[in-house]
């Protein structure tokens, strides 16, 4: 029975998942191969959706919607206990016909497919070891294994060597034939090998064949044909001819040795002619150097010189004339030697002009600190108007004292060059806020900008704000992180804990927060354990916005109250407007901090306006006033 007939998608091979188990499975990504740098986790753009190198799995397994072909039914190994039990309903598939069938379905024996120890749930199923089928494989008895017995190799390179399984036993091969010292072979060749269409030819006609000189080029090494087995002679049997297997490994070796000698081609091609000088021998009409370097055959049949189309000349077989020098391509220039590669710093710029030099030679009287009062005055879109006038000006623009804040909010996409001139002007407040910056963009940025102290990153996505976790902001006193999609406690806690990199001496590890004092985090998932590490590893906040967070309640503002918090004593703006989890409870607890200046709690549904107004007018030190519902404020 066909495997067209067994139902559709019979010979389909059906795609293996992980084990899971595997010491690939289990580790992380490595994050350095061309895989992972593709990986929209690691900055790339994520077009290959191949997992890491060192992250494949190496006993796939079949998929869980796997079923027998026959029965239908998944693998019941589990519901028995014998080892045969076990084998006979277990789902295996064919390595040949891609089928997967239970072996007690098949009512064969065990004995009868080979089994693959490498690859769990995989063999080569009897139907097609009877019929002889052939895979990628190499057969059991290349590898001294008799039928049935577990295979070692996997399908490596080499495999496709082989010619078939097959339950019967071989005769052992023959010795494989003498190879050629080098690229030139002189003599006749041996008895064991087949010669040439025109060697056969002399034979037949007992005409003793010359020894010639061959001069094999690059061209003819790819178009080797395959050689025949020889044919038997009347003196005795005929020599076995070596196996497929055999001349495969030999052609691939041989080729290698003569690639290995490609740069001496032109050395052994004038030894070859002085032998040839000297025995009176010429190169054969098959194989000229037009034939070796541009793959063309002369013309049969033609008598006298011949010219191919380098220009080169090939010397009629039988004259006695002196033979030219072919050489088969020009010797390669020395390698240069190898030095050492060292980090090249670029030169220190020139320091910038004090002065304004005009078109008549003089200088202007303002100096260049004049210049600079005057600059502050300006937008940055009159700026780089100014930075167009002349080159002094175009180097005085870019003082860092001009730029104290950059705005590149709401961009598609930032380019090359404006990252370039962010880097440039080292500005103290940067606006990315709702951009495409990716996160190596972002972390090219952060290790180069260590004077920023106010960082907006609101709308933009956590795969590119994850480049926090490894760029050092020491500077940083106010960062935004308002609304940004997919953020997990699992991910706060991977920006707030200290970085791993850690020395083993170190006693004290600060977090990459630690001197931050404004942290914008609204619209996001936060839950009371992440309050807690904000609590352990930002303790300097003095203002915090945590409005429209989904999962605040009271239980968080206890704990931003307790005393054992630290935002207890420096906290002044707190913004929990539509926390809708905010009860009239939690309003006494606002009374422990006592510098609060301002509170906000619109849009909280349960927060009635007149335990808001019982609160303002107590106060933690002193009264509130209201300018709108819900909103308290106190004058500093």
């Amino acid at each position: 029975m066909s495997s067209s007939s067994r139902g559709p998608g019979a010979g389909a091979r059906r795609r293996r998942t992980r084990c899971r188990r595997c010491r690939a499975c289990v580790r992380t990504e490595c994050g350095d191969c061309h895989f992972c740098r593709d990986m929209k986790k690691f900055g790339g753009p994520g077009r290959m959706k191949q997992s890491c190198l060192l992250r494949q799995c190496t006993a796939p397994v079949l998929p869980h919607t796997a079923v027998c072909l026959l029965c239908g039914e998944a693998g019941k190994e589990d519901t028995v206990e014998g080892e045969e039990e076990k084998f006979g309903l277990s789902l295996m598939e064919c390595t040949i016909c891609n089928e997967i069938v239970h072996p007690g379905c098949l009512k064969m024996g065990k004995a009868e497919g080979v089994i693959n120890a490498e690859i769990p749930n995989c063999w080569e199923c009897p139907r097609c070891t009877q019929e002889g089928r052939t895979s990628k494989l190499p057969s059991p008895q290349d590898s001294g294994e008799g039928p049935g017995r577990r295979r070692a190799d996997n399908g490596e390179e080499g495999a496709s060597l082989g010619s078939g399984w097959k339950l019967t036993e071989e005769p052992p091969l023959p010795p494989p034939p003498p190879r050629r010292k080098g690229p030139l072979s002189a003599g006749p060749p041996p008895e064991d090998m087949p010669g040439p269409p025109k060697r056969k030819e002399r034979e037949a006609g007992n005409e003793t064949p010359t020894p010639r000189k061959k001069v094999k080029g690059v061209r003819e090494r790819h178009l080797k044909k395959k050689p025949k087995p020889p044919l038997a002679s009347a003196d005795g049997p005929a020599v076995p001819s070596p196996s497929p297997q055999r001349e495969k490994l030999e052609r691939f070796k041989r080729m290698c040795q003569l690639l290995e000698r490609v740069p001496d081609t032109s050395s052994s091609s004038s030894d070859s002619d002085s032998d040839s000088d000297s025995s009176g021998t010429s190169l054969s009409e098959d194989e000229a150097p037009g034939e070796a370097r541009n793959g063309r055959r002369p013309a049969r049949g033609s008598s006298g010189e011949k010219e191919n189309r380098g220009g080169r000349r090939a010397v009629r077989p039988g004259s006695g004339g002196p033979l030219l020098s072919w050489p088969l391509g020009p010797a390669p220039p020395p390698r240069p030697p190898q030095l050492e590669r060292h980090v090249v710093r670029p030169p220190p710029r020139s320091p910038e002009p004090d002065t304004l030099p005009l078109a008549a030679g003089s200088d202007h009287p303002l100096p260049r600190a004049a210049w600079l009062r005057v600059f502050q005055h300006l937008s940055p879109r009159e700026l780089c108007v100014c930075m167009r006038v002349c080159r002094t000006w175009s180097r005085w623009c870019y003082d860092k004292r001009l730029w104290p804040r950059m705005d590149l909010s709401r961009r598609k996409s930032l380019t090359p060059p404006m990252l370039s001139g962010v880097v440039r002007r080292q500005p103290r407040a940067l606006d990315l806020s709702w951009t495409g910056v990716s996160k190596k963009q972002l972390m090219w940025l952060l290790n180069r900008l260590q004077g920023l102290q106010e960082l907006v990153l609101s709308g933009c996505s956590w795969l590119s704000v994850s480049a926090l976790g490894s760029a050092p902001l020491p500077a940083l006193r106010l960062l935004d992180l308002r609304w940004i999609e997919d953020v997990k406690d699992s991910q706060l806690r991977e920006l707030l804990l200290p970085p791993p990199d850690t020395k083993p001496g170190q006693t004290e590890s600060r977090g990459r927060l630690q001197g931050v004092a404004e942290l914008r985090l609204a619209g996001l998932e936060l839950t009371d354990a992440s309050l807690r590490l904000l609590l352990r590893h930002a303790p300097q906040l003095s203002a915090l916005d945590l409005s429209h967070c989904a999962h605040v309640g009271d239980p968080s503002v206890h704990l931003l109250t307790a005393p054992t918090s630290p935002l207890r004593e420096t906290l002044v703006h707190l913004n929990l407007a539509g926390c809708h989890r905010l009860t009239d409870h939690c309003l006494p607890l606002f009374r422990r901090c006592p510098r609060l200046r301002r509170l906000d709690l619109r849009s909280c549904r349960q927060l009635s306006p007149e335990a808001c107004a019982r609160l303002a007018a107590a106060g933690p030190p002193g009264p509130f006033h209201c300018p709108e519902e819900k909103l308290l404020l106190k004058d500093s």
